[in-house]
């Protein structure tokens, strides 16, 4: 603790002008907040000179997005995304709620973070080719490996399963939000199989979701973890008939690898983002959990390395304090600690079988190694 302090304080000293951003404490602005669309990010600095001057890491999030990010009713911002929000902050600050966030729209999202108004984007967001090309995004480690799936309700479009295909929707009204790729996708799938469907696209998904309970919208759709989310969350409120809406196909219509966003040209914060996912990952498949790492921490020489128990030198090589994973992993917790609090456990999102379980088990969670 007192190395990170005495790194903090020199930072301070010579980015002293560049103070400032949030008053700290894991607090939420939006966009239309306006304070936080101004650049933040010191012009002579990286974007860790600046989280370090600040004291506090602006991360973007939807806010809207069940399981992923959303405000509980004490008016924390909780989820996976979120969390992983603390991670970084964890690894950087070595404190989980030095967090600000920024909700933000599909429409806001990027130029958020080119203007330097976030961070970081840890925001339901897929990596395309033309988003890491052309938008000038670099993509960190995927966290959840997703795909678009449609949601309808059967008092309204009868006939449909879990098993109904693209020919179910033919004729009908679909929703989903604008300057997505889950606009492209149900767009070009239809043209695909030759179905015809009216396409209704609103600002966020939240607008899509009231066009489908009103009934406007026979079919609405997104990646498969946002439809579940927002099933378990209405059937929860007691939304009538919620409890029956069926999600279909079993077999998602795209790719869609989700995970943290940073700007470009930056591959000091681009390793410490990266990193910190990793070392959830190896967490993970050491079978180490926040509950259990200080017992743990020391059972094998890549654990030792990566928690800066003997060895810290990769972690300070990357401005980090040697213990950096360590306090993500004690202040925030593992990558299964994580899909089981936010995704299994409330939304019935299941691990097992997914892409989402580790690489011996037949997914795709997979870490280079720690050395």
């Amino acid at each position: 603790m007192l190395k990170r302090l005495a790194v903090l304080f020199a930072v301070l000293a010579l980015v002293a002008a560049a103070c400032g951003g949030g008053d700290g404490g894991d607090t939420t602005t939006t966009a239309a907040d306006g304070d936080g669309d101004a650049p933040t990010q010191a012009p002579s600095g990286g974007t860790l000179e600046t989280v370090l001057a600040r004291g506090e890491l602006i991360c973007g999030v939807g806010g809207a997005a069940v399981g992923f990010s959303e405000t509980d009713s004490d008016g924390n911002m909780v989820g996976f995304d979120a969390d992983y929000c603390r991670a970084v902050a964890a690894a950087v600050l070595g404190d989980a709620t030095a967090v600000q966030f920024k909700t933000l729209t599909a429409a806001e999202r990027f130029e958020a973070l080119k203007n330097n108004a976030i961070d970081v984007l840890i925001r339901n967001t897929t990596w395309t080719q033309s988003r890491d090309t052309d938008i000038g995004m670099d993509f960190a480690a995927t966290t959840f490996y997703d795909g678009q799936q449609m949601m309808a309700n059967p008092a309204t479009l009868p006939g449909v399963t879990p098993d109904s295909s693209f020919e179910a929707i033919d004729g009908a009204t679909v929703c989903t939000n604008a300057g997505t790729t889950t606009e492209k996708n149900i767009s070009e799938g239809a043209a695909v199989n030759g179905v015809s469907i009216t396409l209704e696209t609103v600002e966020s998904f939240s607008e899509a979701m009231d066009k489908f309970k009103t009934g406007t919208c026979d079919i609405v759709t997104t990646d498969g973890s946002g439809l579940f989310g927002n099933r378990a969350a209405e059937a929860a409120a007691g939304t009538a008939g919620a409890a029956d809406w069926v999600i279909f196909p079993t077999s998602p219509i795209s790719k869609e690898p989700l995970g943290p966003v940073v700007r470009q040209g930056d591959s000091q914060w681009f390793d410490i983002v990266n990193w910190t996912v990793f070392a959830t990952f190896i967490a993970d498949e050491n079978g180490v959990t926040s509950a259990n790492i200080d017992s743990t921490m020391g059972n094998t020489p890549e654990l030792e390395r990566l928690f800066g128990t003997h060895e810290g030198e990769l972690q300070t090589a990357m401005g980090l304090a040697k213990d950096a994973f360590y306090q993500v992993i004690k202040q925030v917790g593992a990558y299964g600690e994580l899909f089981e609090k936010h995704l299994t456990g409330p939304l019935s999102l299941e691990r097992v079988g997914s892409f989402n379980m580790q690489w011996y088990d037949g997914g795709l969670i997979y870490a280079p190694p720690a050395r």
